[in-house]
């Protein structure tokens, strides 16, 4: 059920976003509909409800089965056209039901028959009825339920606390790294490298960067970064055979590459910019993911993407870490604002101004925040 039209105070109508691809409900900003009495009867979801994502254009999502518990039914929802009810009669435990049919085991029945009886990712009323599900007694699976509800609240607590150590982690990582690309080194690590440890501060004058070390300059982008211009065809050789770098091949805010492929591999038509081995690869959009990586050899990038090379007073690296800082995010989303789509165009790139320290010490930050950063990405793997 779908409705007319929006109403900021009508009945919720949930559909397959407000569904995790385990079955859990993920209601934070739910559709709001002008539905008619008749509408609302006929698509009520009430406690003890399983709503099943009976249409999709991913085999991930279809079969997508949630349990509606006591809370959701308190919100009065219905249920959108992309999506089936199924009200179980009182042999069956309603809970024991949503883990099998989230399981591989049912799963991949609907998938099967999804795909083999209407040629679409479609389910209906029949391929529903066509899964095999072993049932035993109701007080077995009341047992069977109780027993997995407790267990998988235990995995559940566990994986809320992995995860937020993993946020710690990673929001120790960026903040290491914005410190150290405006500030300079820690005090030991200065030493260490025979600089200053404490060095005074003076005002940048540039909003979003604030105070640097007294000895660093501040320079115009487009004076010591060039963004690399004209494109190459990757259907022809040699560029058909070049890696070639996209924004989904690089990971949200930390510069690793997950996985590579050739042009051809990846079935590459549109322009490309070359890039040089060490160039900065920075994503000019949705600039809030952070997207900006080292080109590990010569190799080509996306037309999204903007292909970096210092002058000799500024080093890759340094820029590298300096476009994962905060402030730098911050200054690019602000950036973006100002335009209809969220990017960083050439222009605006060209009048950012930088922070630059010596040579020797941009060299150093970037050893430190190497090292450092991948002393916190292993304690990260590890959880």
């Amino acid at each position: 059920m779908w409705g007319d039209e929006d109403d900021p105070e009508g009945t919720i109508v949930l559909r397959s976003t407000e569904q995790t691809l385990d079955g859990r409900w993920r209601i934070k900003e739910p559709a709001r509909r002008a539905l008619s009495a008749r509408e609302m009867r006929e698509c009520a979801l009430d406690a003890g409800d399983l709503v099943i994502t009976k249409s999709s254009g991913s085999a991930f999502h279809i079969g997508k089965t949630s349990l509606v518990t006591n809370d959701v039914a308190r919100l009065k929802p219905c249920f959108s056209n992309f999506m089936q009810r199924l009200r179980f009669g009182e042999r069956t435990d309603p809970r024991l039901a949503a883990y099998v049919l989230n399981c591989p085991t049912g799963r991949q029945q609907l998938v099967y028959n999804s795909n083999t009886t209407t040629g679409l990712a479609n389910l209906n009323g029949s391929v529903l009825g066509d899964v095999i599900i072993g049932f035993p007694p109701l007080s077995e699976q009341r047992a069977i339920a109780d027993f997995l509800d407790a267990h998988t609240a235990k995995l559940d607590t566990l994986v809320s606390k992995k995860r937020a150590l993993i946020d710690k982690l990673k929001e120790k990582r960026t903040a290491l790294i914005s410190r150290t690309v405006t500030r300079g080194l820690p005090p030991e690590a200065a030493h260490a490298a025979g600089l200053d440890p404490y060095p005074k501060l003076k005002g940048s004058g540039i909003e979003w960067l604030g105070d640097v070390p007294e000895h660093w300059e501040v320079r115009k982008f487009s004076r010591e970064v060039r963004i690399a211009e004209g494109q190459v065809n990757p259907e022809t050789e040699p560029y058909a055979s070049m890696l070639l770098v996209a924004p989904n091949y690089i990971e949200s805010a930390t510069g690793r590459l997950l996985s590579i492929e050739t042009a051809a591999e990846q079935g590459a038509e549109s322009g490309k910019y070359m890039c040089r081995r060490g160039d900065v690869i920075y994503s000019k959009i949705r600039p809030a993911l952070a997207k900006v990586t080292i080109a590990p050899n010569d190799c080509l990038c996306s037309a999204d993407m903007y292909p970096l090379r210092a002058s000799e007073h500024f080093v890759n690296r340094y820029v590298f870490w300096l476009f994962l800082s905060q402030q730098f995010t911050a200054w690019s989303l602000l950036e973006s604002d100002r335009v209809a789509m969220p990017k960083i165009n050439r222009e605006t790139l060209g009048e950012l101004r930088m922070p630059l320290p010596p040579t020797s010490e941009q060299h150093a930050i970037a050893d430190f925040l190497d090292r450092e950063t991948a002393k916190i990405d292993r304690m990260t793997a590890k959880i």
